[in-house]
């Protein structure tokens, strides 16, 4: 190591008490993180690229600084979603750091790491007061039935009023209105379930039907619209 000629020609000053990091609580423990090794927790990071036109979800779970598992989830550009299957490849395995300095292929994947990372070593975690934090497939209990990502997709305009296409639910089929045009309840069909049916050899008509559900004050509505062309 090299010092400068000002610093070679100081005279040594003793160093006064040092206690370290401060600790950070860690899957219900408090841990003074020194190296990356040091860290664990389940978390999630949200990110967006330049353009601001799609988004990230990013949930990671990690054990002793290695990521063990990784739930990417996107919206907004169809690139991302290939992006998104070849982050899922390149995370687990990572420690952090690495992953931190890793192209991530797109950069709202790379915002949302960087993201996760601060929550991460500063102890912000979903797990942070958890003993033992959670399992290695705990991400997947972020998405809804059938293993898909829950995504909310409305559209509205000043003229023509609000159209609900996709809820938590699934699938939006129809809106119920009242005598005033205002929207009271919705039809739906719960794609990843009717999915998962026809999968397992039920007749797509009967998965379609037996998954098909109502929310609000659907029954007895003054008027149904098709919210996709009506």
């Amino acid at each position: 190591m090299n010092y400068s000629h000002e610093v070679e020609r100081m005279c040594p000053v003793t160093k006064g008490p040092n206690h370290g990091p401060a600790p950070i609580p860690e899957e219900g423990r408090w841990v003074k993180a020194y190296q990356i090794s040091d860290i664990s927790g389940l978390t999630h990071g949200i990110g967006w690229c330049a353009p601001q036109q799609g988004t990230c979800k990013l949930t990671l779970n990690v054990k002793n600084g290695i990521i063990e598992e990784a739930l990417v989830e996107t919206i907004g550009c169809s690139g991302m979603t290939h992006s998104a299957a070849m982050a899922a490849e390149i995370l687990p395995k990572k420690t952090l750091l690495e992953a931190l300095n890793t192209d991530l292929v797109c950069d709202a994947i790379n915002v949302a790491m960087r993201e996760l990372f601060l929550q991460i070593v500063y102890g912000r975690t979903q797990t942070a007061f958890s003993e033992d934090g959670l399992p290695i497939g705990a991400g997947l209990e972020d998405l809804g039935k059938g293993l898909r990502s829950q995504v909310g997709t409305i559209f509205s305009t000043a003229k023509k009023g609000v159209r609900y296409m996709e809820m938590a639910e699934g699938y939006i089929l129809s809106l119920a209105l009242d005598e005033n045009s205002e929207v009271i309840g919705y039809k739906f069909v719960r794609v990843g379930k009717m999915l998962e049916d026809i999968r397992h050899g039920a007749d797509p008509k009967t998965a379609y039907e037996k998954n098909v559900g109502t929310y609000g004050r659907y029954e007895g509505a003054a008027k149904y619209i098709d919210p996709r062309e009506e």
